[in-house]
């Protein structure tokens, strides 16, 4: 049986780190069909739109999608496609897997989190954005409400409880930000209160930040709000060796969005020195989310034995391979 995924290539190093993870799985013989679409510069400038018609049209008929990192220009439409697609598609729950492999440049070993950011409300969103007319003052609206706070916890237990996780621990800053955090802690132990064969804890952010750094082993699934979830999660890629390393994904009960994390890094596209680690990873997640369950941890043995054997590493990581040459080592795995 086939499934149809759609493929936004992106902008910068995005189209060489998919073509790469696309290689990869052909090879493993998935079923996998695409529709290619656009988004981004790439979109703008051959469409006159950042976020065709068409694209959101194909996301809706086929629920999936892969993405890599994505430009928007500076002064033109969205502050942010990435958020945008967050709020067309309702896309709240954002997964952030932080896992340990070989032949990186992290200070730790045996890391494996997972930050649960809620994706849809709250500061990061910039609602209410404004500046005084003398340029004085700036303010923005932060709203978090019940029902977002409690479909991410919920979101968190759950998956905790499906992949065998035992911990969750719930960030906040609800002894300052008592309306908004306060809020959230308060539905996030309603919610925890649910699950008895989950352990709970609670830690304010600025503590859990200093925590990770210097216990990040304590940790197994983090839940909070958008705006910590962001710094958090890129806070936890910086554990397994930075954002080379780092897939996202994007769920909502109608679509799912996977993608690499990293920006579309202009200053090396087109050497074919980019590592599509983090993109191939993302894949990890959509095999997951489509039920190939032993596929995906397939292919992602073939990363850490291709890591492991140092073969054809991309120079971030060491090597003197290319995006392609790296691909083509772990697709040979992988296809094994």
């Amino acid at each position: 049986m086939t499934q149809t995924i759609a493929v936004i290539r992106g902008d910068g190093i995005g189209p060489e780190i998919m073509d790469a993870t696309l290689q990869v799985l052909d090879a493993m013989d998935l079923g996998l069909t695409y529709d290619f679409v656009e988004a981004g510069l790439a979109a703008y400038e051959n469409q006159g739109e950042l976020l065709p018609s068409a694209t959101i049209d194909a996301i809706h008929r086929h629920r999936v999608a892969l993405k890599s990192p994505l430009t928007t220009p500076v002064g033109e439409g969205f502050s942010s496609i990435n958020v945008e697609l967050r709020k067309r598609f309702d896309l709240y729950a954002n997964v952030r897997p932080a896992i340990s492999f070989p032949n990186t440049k992290s200070r730790y070993e045996n890391i494996d989190l997972i930050t649960v950011r809620e994706n849809t409300e709250g500061a990061y969103i910039g609602e209410g954005q404004n500046l005084t007319a003398d340029g004085e003052t700036a303010t923005l609206i932060q709203r978090v409400t019940r029902r977002g706070s409690e479909r991410i916890v919920r979101y968190a237990f759950d998956m905790a409880r499906r992949i065998g996780r035992k911990k969750v621990t719930v960030v906040h800053k609800a002894n300052i930000l008592k309306s908004t955090s306060g809020l959230f802690l308060k539905v996030a132990r309603q919610v925890a209160a649910e699950y008895p064969d989950i352990q709970c804890n609670e830690m304010i952010v600025d503590n859990t930040c200093m925590q990770l750094v210097m216990r990040p082993e304590q940790f197994d699934v983090i839940v909070t709000t958008n705006l910590f979830g962001d710094i958090l999660s890129d806070l936890c890629a910086g554990l397994v060796g930075g954002l080379g390393m780092a897939p996202g994904a994007n769920i909502g009960t109608e679509a799912a969005i996977f993608e690499a994390v990293h920006g579309s890094a202009p200053d090396i596209a087109g050497k074919g020195v980019a590592n599509p680690v983090a993109l191939l990873l993302g894949a990890i997640q959509m095999l997951e989310h489509l039920g190939k369950v032993e596929q995906a941890a397939r292919l992602r043995q073939a990363i850490v034995d291709t890591m492991a054997a140092k073969d054809q590493l991309t120079p971030d990581l060491g090597g003197s391979g290319s995006t392609q040459s790296f691909a083509k080592a772990i697709a040979a795995r992988a296809a094994g």
